[in-house]
């Protein structure tokens, strides 16, 4: 049977997600850097590196992939970080996942599919190096 989270350690884990929504670069740095995995998850299985990339914060994607976040992961839905960057059309983001190691083909809808189903030819040429 698994163990019940106190409410403190539970206080902790919303304020770590949402340093990653809203883009607490340093603050979640100092964490990461004391040892809170960079791919910590929450309930639905999105990664803190999956909400920055979808709420817009480059250098929060940027401070998670230093400290080890795996760009392949993917949600209890198959999204990946790329994806969602792509459908934020965010190319900072993009670029920096890329070089990471993001995969265009991961997930379901994958960062491809992402761009051609809301037609974002920028984004498509961008993931296809064109």
């Amino acid at each position: 049977m698994a163990e019940e989270l106190d409410a403190e350690t539970i206080a902790f884990a919303h304020r770590v997600f949402d340093l990653a929504r809203t883009g607490g670069t340093d603050e979640l740095a100092g964490f990461l850097t004391q040892g809170l995995p960079a791919n910590l998850t929450n309930d639905k299985g999105d990664t803190l590196l999956i909400l920055a990339a979808y709420h817009n914060h480059p250098a929060t994607v940027a401070t998670l992939l230093e400290h080890g976040a795996d760009p392949a992961r993917v949600n209890d839905r198959g999204q990946t970080a790329l994806a969602a960057a792509v459908f934020r059309q965010n190319a900072e983001t993009v670029e920096l996942l890329l070089k990471a190691g993001a995969k265009p083909e991961d997930g379901g809808p994958s960062a491809l599919e992402t761009a051609d189903f809301f037609k974002l030819p920028e984004m498509a040429a961008l993931l296809r190096g064109v």
